[in-house]
């Protein structure tokens, strides 16, 4: 079947039934939008194609559960959010590094030392993407910007125990994913 002339609505139930073809024209369809969308909003063009595949793989790995009525809103809205997502954790990173550097003056390091951390920093950031948003948000909140747990539950307004729970699963499996690495 040639979907370049069927409509978004037909795509849509393709996609909920599997079929990668549909897939494949949805992202032929939007890719350049959500790129230049994401230009627009990060500036860095290696960054927003990293972006964009995220909110593409999101959308494949939830394609079952889609209850979609315009495609276009759907994934610019995903990009948007996503973009704000990394703008945020950016802006958590370079704290955290500004941090470090007042609190720590004398702790000097070497080129290679400094490379090993930017890594593991970089290795934690794209780990820690695979967790669901909320999990990531509990964890940065935190881990990096030092909230308690009952901090964090009345600020994304979610019982204090899933907080735990979620805050719980990400360090245990992050611990598990770099434990060879530490």
């Amino acid at each position: 079947m040639n979907y370049q002339s069927v409509s978004d609505e037909k795509l849509i139930l393709a996609l909920v039934e599997d079929d990668s073809i549909a897939f494949r024209e949805i992202y032929q369809r939007y890719c350049k939008k959500m790129v230049l969308m994401g230009l627009s909003k990060v500036g860095d063009q290696d960054v927003v194609e990293g972006i964009v595949q995220d909110v593409f793989l999101r959308l494949w790995e939830r394609r079952r559960l889609l209850r979609v009525d315009n495609m276009e809103a759907y994934l610019i809205t995903a990009m948007k959010y996503a973009c704000i997502n990394h703008i945020k954790s950016a802006m958590v990173h370079e704290k955290y590094v500004s941090y470090a550097h007042v609190e720590f003056p004398y702790a000097v390091c070497s080129a290679d030392e400094q490379l090993n951390v930017e890594e593991l920093m970089g290795n934690i950031e794209r780990r820690l993407r695979q967790f669901p948003e909320k999990a990531q948000q509990i964890f940065r909140l935190h881990k990096l910007e030092y909230k308690s747990t009952k901090e964090i539950s009345c600020q994304i307004n979610m019982p204090q125990r899933t907080v735990e729970h979620h805050l719980t699963l990400v360090v245990k499996a992050l611990r598990l994913y770099f434990k060879d690495y530490l």
